[in-house]
């Protein structure tokens, strides 16, 4: 729409500006609209990138987006207004807050609060909010909505016919940066007069919610319109007061502190100190506060030059003549600016009193054991407490004013400052907005850990951008700020020197929640399964504290051993506390299993092993439940330190097939050679880009891995996409001219020879010919001669550099310990080029 015609069209509906007829014949449709827009679920993180990409667009000051939202505000105020709007649409203040009101960042999920039984539980939207805006308060309309958004809701605004059209405008550049469409279907703005009770009304009719702004007069009018069952949000006006004990009335700072309080927004905020009171019964004192506190706030910068309209004038007269009559009486003592830009009203009578704002402030006298008394009669108008006095008085005084009614509770000074998830009016605006809804399932749904994975798949904008390599992450560390590196961790270097990995407490929360889940789906069975947790700690490597994390989320029974070189205490632990399930690295494993095997066969109770960091090879899977009886057999999680875990198996994937953990997570597979997507089914580098950091932006991660999309629906009945590792590009060697592949000579030696233990090659230099070791457990059948002739007669391109003079191979058996490993991850290097 042309910028003529917006400014001609005052409401926004769904993507368009629209004049009063059309808003009018859309208001008869209302009910329709909502029910078509509610029947496509809105993902939280749908709203979360348009947001944080609107608070970017708001923060570049010679921006488009700025440009078009500048002529509804006042000159001097846009850039405090728009920065406020900014630091509130942020995707790191969004999500705290999300963390804190909903419990986390997808709270429409239905996931398992308790993975031992098969409840599901999520907030889910009310449906259709009905917001309500006071007038001249431009940031509180816009904000309201996105609240509702946040919750999932389709929304509808009511702003006052004497306000500009801020909100209409920035909550269409908000819709303007979703892709999907998702956020315009659920907004609606409308610009009218209360007066206009027939639009108010219809507005109402068909709401599950009402959210109103105002006193109790505009809350009275709206109510009158909401139907019986819609839930009433009031977001009213409050009074807040400051009580000082007699050590910090006493302080200097404290009464500047005080003043300041009073005068920012011209106690126009709910938490602008409206009374003082001090903790005395003495008039003298009461008195004495008074003449300080005036001349605290005479060194205050004075108010800007508004004129007040004449009802805030009468107010502010009327109120302060009353005062002074009473003056005659003893009751009061009134101290006032010559030009009435301040007044301080000392009163005897301790019982609350609003005030007329303007820099207006009662100073009152009352001992703290008569503050319930006295303040709980207002507590339906009582919001922030500002307290002044020693520790162990501010404790006290904290339980005593909450007791009375008050919400908040801040030092003197700080009354009007708030913080990112802070509770409104004492309640979480919302889980106002929201429903706590469950599904109770039965055994059927044992390896489900959200249900929405059934219903749907996740969906994300394609990814763009440029793609990073390991050096380009670790050049982004540099950039990261402290705030969000709050969890430090070092990769295995199982591919190279080991890498820095910065995470906030909150993604690794999150992402050890998606683990968890993953591993459900596996067929972990936290009720029941007893398990060691064998995987490797120390040096900052992440696996054995990950691990130990998962299964603190799950609620499953964990012996966390480690791995460690005692064998056979390890073997003797596992069987004295009753160990059926095995967590840890193939290599460990097939270590532990095999040099104990007397030990673990008797005792014979392992039932599943969960493995990461490696792969088992079919043959290895066969003799695990051959040899040792042992049920199952998955991957654990599929992942990274930088990225955590990508995907998961199922119980009804094996091998290297893993679904992708897509509520995190977007997956590329691109061609080897070129930047381009791979046929479908082609193998391809993996390319990951992660919607679950916070300060981090890791788009389009080459992680280094090969693999191939698998297509269909998985007959577990998952939506999630699924994908078969293939390798790492770092086993593919460049060897004699030829391009040579790890997993080829493993899958000869399983086919060929029925081998199943680990293999590595070692690679090295030998005059003008390079050698090609192939290092085996000493458990292999046949002689290494026997093995040299099968590789040739099964792999082409070795047989060709053979030929042709320009390799040497050799097979050699060396005992399993020897093989060399990472230090710290305990991981089998799978090549070892020692060419220099």
């Amino acid at each position: 729409m042309t910028g003529t015609d917006r400014s001609t069209h005052h409401h926004y509906w769904q993507g368009a500006f629209i004049g009063d007829d059309e808003a009018d014949r859309r208001l008869a449709t209302l009910p329709a609209a909502v029910e078509a827009a509610l029947a496509a679920p809105l993902d939280t993180e749908t709203v979360l990138a348009a947001c944080d990409a609107l608070a970017t667009a708001l923060r570049d000051t010679d921006g488009a987006v700025r440009a078009r939202l500048a002529p509804h505000l006042p000159a001097d105020e846009e850039g405090d207004v728009l920065a406020e709007l900014a630091a509130f649409l942020e995707r790191g203040a969004l999500t705290r807050k999300l963390r804190r009101e909903l419990g986390g960042t997808a709270p429409e999920r239905l996931t398992r609060p308790d993975a031992k039984e098969t409840v599901y539980e999520a907030w889910a939207p009310v449906g259709l909010v009905a917001h309500i805006a006071p007038g001249n308060a431009a940031t509180v309309a816009p904000l309201s909505l996105i609240e509702g958004l946040l919750a999932g809701n389709v929304n509808i605004l009511k702003t006052s016919s004497a306000d500009t059209l801020l909100a209409q405008h920035l909550l269409a550049e908000l819709a303007a940066l979703d892709p999907t469409g998702a956020v315009a279907e659920r907004v609606i703005v409308l610009r009218f007069p209360s007066s206009r009770q027939d639009w108010l009304r219809r507005m109402c009719a068909p709401a599950d919610a009402v959210a109103v702004w105002g006193g109790e007069a505009a809350v009275e009018g709206v109510a009158a319109h909401v139907p019986a069952g819609c839930r009433l949000v009031e977001w009213g006006h409050k009074i807040s007061f400051a009580y000082l004990t007699r050590d910090a009335w006493a302080d200097e700072a404290t009464l500047t502190a005080l003043a300041q309080d009073v005068c920012l927004f011209e106690q126009q905020a709910c938490s602008s100190p409206q009374v003082v009171y001090l903790d005395t019964e003495d008039t003298e004192e009461l008195h004495a506060f008074a003449d300080r506190l005036a001349r605290a706030l005479a060194a205050c910068p004075p108010p800007a030059d508004e004129e007040l309209d004449p009802a805030e004038y009468a107010e502010l007269t009327t109120t302060e003549h009353l005062a002074r009559l009473e003056e005659h009486l003893g009751l009061t003592k009134v101290l006032a600016a010559p030009d009435g830009t301040w007044r301080v009203m000392a009163d005897v009578r301790p019982a609350l009193t609003a005030s007329p704002l303007h820099r207006s402030v009662w100073v009152k006298p009352l001992p703290r054991k008569n503050l319930i008394a006295t303040l709980r009669p207002m507590r339906r108008y009582l919001q922030t407490a500002g307290l002044a006095g020693g520790r162990a008085d501010v404790a006290e005084l904290a339980t005593t004013v909450l007791a009375a009614g008050a919400t908040r509770v801040t030092p003197v000074g700080a009354m009007t400052a708030g913080y990112s998830g802070e509770p409104h009016d004492g309640v979480y605006a919302l889980q106002r907005y929201s429903r706590r809804v469950a599904v109770q399932a039965d055994e059927r749904f044992a390896t489900t850990a959200c249900l929405d994975d059934l219903a749907r798949p996740a969906a994300f904008p394609r990814p763009s951008g440029p793609l990073l390599d390991k050096a380009a992450v670790q050049e982004l560390n540099d950039g990261v700020d402290r705030r969000d590196a709050e969890l430090y961790f070092r990769s295995g270097g199982s591919t190279g020197t080991p890498a820095l990995s910065l995470f906030s407490y909150d993604d690794y929360d999150t992402q050890m929640r998606a683990a968890a889940r993953g591993l459900l789906a596996a067929g972990y069975d936290p009720a029941r399964d007893r398990t060691a947790n064998l995987f490797y700690c120390g040096g900052m490597y992440g696996g054995f504290i990950s691990f130990f994390s998962i299964l603190e989320r799950l609620g499953g029974t964990q012996m966390p051993m480690a791995a460690g070189p005692d064998h056979r205490a390890t073997a003797e632990m596992l069987v004295a506390y009753e160990v059926d399930t095995l967590f840890g690295m193939p290599s460990y494993l097939w270590q532990l299993l095999h040099e104990q095997a007397d030990l673990l066969r008797a005792y014979g109770g392992i039932r599943k092993i969960f493995y990461g960091g490696e792969h088992f090879t079919e043959e290895q899977r066969r003799t695990l439940t051959e040899k040792f009886g042992v049920e199952v057999v998955h991957s654990i999680t599929y992942g990274s330190t930088d990225l955590g875990p990508l995907g998961y198996q199922c119980t009804e994937s094996g091998g290297s097939v893993h679904h992708l953990h897509a509520d995190l997570h977007t997956l590329e597979i691109l061609d080897v050679d070129a930047d381009r997507p791979v046929a479908p089914g082609e193998t391809g580098r993996l390319v990951f880009t992660t919607h679950a950091r916070r300060g981090q932006n890791l788009g389009r991660y080459v992680i280094g891995d090969l693999g191939r999309e698998l297509p269909g629906r998985c007959p577990c009945g998952s939506h999630a996409p699924r994908f078969e590792l293939l390798g790492r590009l770092g086993d593919v060697m460049r060897v004699a001219t030829y391009f040579l592949n790890h997993r080829r000579f493993t899958a000869i030696a399983q086919e060929r020879l029925g081998y199943s233990g680990e293999l590595q090659i070692l690679l090295t230099g030998s005059g003008h010919r390079e050698a090609l070791t192939v290092r085996v457990e000493r458990t292999l059948a046949v002689g290494t001669e026997e093995a040299r002739d099968a590789f040739l007669a099964e792999y082409p391109e070795l047989r060709s550099a053979v030929e042709e003079r320009l390799l040497d191979l050799t097979v050699e058996t060396v005992d399993g310990a020897d093989l060399e490993r990472t230090a710290t991850s305990g991981k089998l290097r799978s090549v070892v080029d020692g060419r220099g």
